[in-house]
């Protein structure tokens, strides 16, 4: 039988993706949790089936995400004397989540997704978040690997619905 080292350690490259959004931050901010709806958790904890979550996530994600955690980023720096204006985002889809939390649970490091919207310089909002395909790439699993275009694509979609660009890196 053998045994696992005491730790492991891996490199591997992660895209940045940071996308204007051409409008104000407040405005973007609104958008988005108009797009990205509130995981009703307890609702989730109460679906007896696969399918019952299935369809649940495809009613509550319309843009196939929703927004697991928020954190006012502004107000918690307040302190600081930045005035920046931040918030971050923890999204996701747990039927997306389950197929590779399935094959590994290490995956959940990168899922849900990790998003920034914040005011830049010029007082116009931005999107960042990094890349799920490379992000996930970082497995080396086929099954989970397989995801991160897919979540790409996704991504993409909801960049567009928010009025943003896409950056090419999500279109490939």
């Amino acid at each position: 039988m053998s045994t696992l080292p005491s730790s492991l350690a891996a490199n591997f490259e992660v895209r940045h993706l940071s996308v204007p959004l051409h409008q104000p931050y407040n405005q973007a901010r609104a958008h988005f949790n108009e797009l990205v709806p509130v995981l009703d958790q307890a609702r989730f904890e109460q679906l007896k089936s696969g399918e019952a979550v299935v369809e649940q996530v495809r009613i509550n994600a319309p843009h196939h995400f929703m927004r697991y955690w928020e954190g006012d980023v502004t107000a918690a720096m307040t302190g600081s004397g930045s005035a920046w204006k931040c918030t971050s985002y923890l999204m996701g889809n747990h039927v997306i989540a389950e197929r590779m939390y399935r094959r590994d649970p290490v995956a959940m490091l990168y899922a849900p997704l990790r998003v920034v919207i914040h005011e830049d310089r010029t007082g116009s909002a931005r999107f960042e978040l990094d890349q799920p395909s490379t992000l996930f790439a970082s497995r080396r699993d086929p099954e989970i690997t397989g995801v991160g275009p897919e979540l790409d694509g996704y991504v993409a979609a909801l960049l567009t619905a928010l009025g943003a660009g896409v950056p090419a890196e999500l279109e490939s």
